[in-house]
């Protein structure tokens, strides 16, 4: 509550003075498409926030205090009109705005599409390929689920998180202790998410698994799109984009993994969709130079990372996005703040939050031995004030 009092109270002071435009003048803002992204969008927060991840989730309501915002300040476009003005370097002499979805789950159909349709509004989704048309959860949902499941039930879950990675021989590297780990199933499943190769994780899942079991009750709320919806999305126009075929997060993986990760994902809309595929977004918005290379090979045009981080090489290729969820642009009484909304948007904290992850070569094991490269309210909504980090 503290910490987000202070940050209402910054925010008013800067909009009130204009020194939030003046920020975004200073970085460039006003002259930058600002991409915005979204995850879960659900029709109560309170009540889906109790056994879920709350960085992940924005209800309906907040969804449209955002998009109507947005609509009254900037243009809005699709990415392929996005795609087009950048790659034609036609300046953004006005505010320009694209609003984006990751992961693609069902309530997007049922609780934003019907928003934009209403408000004329284009959106991007970028979907998990695998999923799609399945009743399989995502990844990090089932770690998520199964570890919350046994932090109820282990007596120390620092101690039996660790006794538990001795015994599958994996370790979590650059992470702080395992208290701190520990300290609830959100972080927990952030550190496993983001420090290990997806075969690792499914192994800790296959050993959770053991332990507890996911109710149905539990799975409801996190079902994929249809092929049927996404179909439908891009009819009315969406435009479609891949967030690989099964949520993995590339630098983690060896190259064979990354390039049939994103080039198979690609082929599959492509099939089903009929139509070209041209945008990617890395999942946790994680990227360095070797997957950028990668992502090129694939056929990607444009892809979308969650930093202002840019690869020199390819520009278009690192367009930067802004993660939204309900607390981002929410006073400490919970109601939107148009104040912290125009902070975001000029991405004023992102001047004082510097990207700390590593973006360079090192990260994809075995690639340069292999191919050269290519030319071309719990606990957790506190953990989630202090950062809003996601594993999708």
């Amino acid at each position: 509550m503290l910490q987000r009092l202070a940050k209402t109270g910054v925010a008013c002071a800067l909009h009130w003075t204009g020194a939030d435009k003046l920020i975004g003048v200073l970085r460039h803002s006003r002259h930058m498409p600002l991409v915005i992204g979204y995850h879960r969008v659900v029709e109560d927060f309170a009540a889906s926030v109790e056994g879920y991840m709350p960085p992940m989730l924005i209800s309906r309501r907040t969804l449209e205090h955002h998009l109507d915002w947005l609509g009254r300040r900037h243009r809005l476009l699709s990415l392929d009109e996005l795609g087009a003005r950048l790659e034609s370097g036609e300046p953004f002499d006005k505010p320009t705005a694209v609003i984006t979805f990751d992961d693609g789950y069902a309530d997007l159909y049922h609780h934003a599409f019907p928003l934009l349709k209403r408000k004329g509004i284009p959106a991007g989704i970028f979907v998990v390929t695998d999923l799609i048309g399945t009743a399989r959860l995502q990844i990090y949902d089932k770690l998520y689920l199964l570890l919350t499941g046994c932090f109820s039930r282990w007596g120390s879950a620092s101690q039996e998180l660790a006794r538990l990675l001795t015994h599958l021989e994996v370790r979590l590297h650059h992470v702080g202790n395992m208290h701190s780990v520990a300290r609830d199933p959100f972080t927990a499943t952030r550190a496993i998410v983001t420090t290990l190769s997806q075969p690792e994780i499914c192994r800790m899942i296959e050993a959770l698994e053991t332990q507890v079991t996911i109710e149905e009750g539990e799975r409801s709320e996190l079902h994929p799109l249809s092929w049927e919806m996404v179909v439908e999305m891009q009819r009315a126009g969406m435009t479609i984009g891949s967030h690989t075929k099964t949520h993995v997060l590339l630098p983690n993986e060896r190259w064979e993994r990354v390039l049939d990760e994103t080039a198979s994902s690609r082929q599959a809309l492509e099939r089903r969709l009929g139509t070209s595929i041209n945008h990617f977004a890395y999942p946790d918005g994680r990227f360095n130079a070797a997957t950028v290379n990668w992502v090129a090979e694939a056929g990607y045009r444009f892809a979308y990372t969650t930093c202002l981080h840019r690869d020199p090489n390819y520009p278009l290729l690192t367009i930067p996005r802004k993660i939204l969820w309900e607390n981002a642009c929410s006073d400490a009484l919970g109601r939107f703040s148009s104040p912290l909304m125009s902070c975001e948007a000029h991405r004023v904290f992102s001047s004082v939050a510097k990207c700390r992850r590593d973006h360079g070569e090192r990260g994809l094991a075995g690639w340069k031995m292999a191919r050269p490269v290519a030319p071309s309210r719990s606990t957790s909504i506190a953990r989630a004030e202090e950062s809003t980090s996601h594993p999708g």
